[in-house]
């Protein structure tokens, strides 16, 4: 029974140690990073090859997202507002839910299952096949060609996303309101004229930027320290996106809560 909790008390110990050492070494990681972002050479090449692909190229599942994330939440809202006659409304309550939260919420996790996973499984197969070593031999500062162009490149890619998806869910929960569940189409744009504002908008730009930084700094930092082989490199890819979806409910959480307390 004492070997038992011993054993128990050693296991909880030995995680805690492991993350926070995790941590820490995250932060010195990201501590380097920023240093290098005002130390030239500017790798702006390295930056648009990367908005290409995690902007341009995730365009089309955010599309597909957002289109039937608009249809869902038309349909839901609608059962609810009809019982009490009030579906007059629901044009500005659909816009909100999605500028504010669906859409930063929703981007963010597409662009992590596809782009951080691609940047984690990318830096993470460099590694154990020892290019980063290489770079570094070449007097090629590896952070600064590899890590870098990543994360400016999903910082400014992400809240562009974010407005795209915005964009698209509006317009199709307005076309399945209007055509398919005979809500007013002139009462459904004049509720989002009447109450929204621009700052609906910033909201949701706000939160991508943060989680643009988020998760291009937590995929770039578990491919760039992979070890292990091919199996480390599956697990790093799995390990980023955990912890990168995870990381944007907290973040959501605590960026909703600061902006309704300010």
């Amino acid at each position: 029974m004492v070997k038992a909790l011993t054993d128990i008390i050693q296991w909880v110990g030995e995680g805690i140690v492991k993350i926070v050492n995790g941590f820490g070494n995250f932060l010195l990681f990201q501590w380097e990073i920023f240093k290098l972002l005002f130390r030239p050479p500017f790798r702006w090449r390295q930056v648009i090859e990367q908005i290409y692909f995690i902007g341009f190229g995730s365009l089309g599942v955010i599309f597909l997202t957002a289109f039937f994330t608009g249809l869902v939440e038309a349909v839901q809202l609608y059962n609810g507002f009809h019982r009490f006659g009030v579906e007059d409304f629901m044009g500005y309550t659909i816009f909100l839910s999605i500028v504010k939260e669906l859409g930063p919420v929703f981007a963010s996790l597409m662009v992590v299952s596809r782009g951080i996973s691609a940047y984690a499984a990318e830096l993470g197969s460099m590694r154990v096949t020892e290019q980063i070593d290489a770079l570094d031999v070449m007097a090629v500062n590896s952070k600064q060609f590899l890590v870098i162009p990543r994360i400016v490149a999903t910082i400014i890619s992400l809240p562009l996303l974010i407005l795209f998806f915005d964009s698209v869910a509006n317009v199709g929960a307005y076309l399945i309101s209007v055509y398919s569940l005979d809500i007013n189409g002139y009462t459904y744009l004049d509720k989002i004229r009447q109450f929204g504002s621009i700052n609906d908008f910033m909201e949701g730009v706000v939160k991508g930027v943060v989680f643009g930084y988020l998760v291009s700094a937590i995929g770039t930092y578990i491919g760039y320290n992979t070890r292990g082989g091919a199996k480390g490199v599956g697990k790093s890819t799995t390990l980023a996106v955990v912890i990168s979806s995870i990381v944007i409910f907290v973040a959501d959480y605590i960026i909703s809560a600061l902006y309704l307390i300010f």
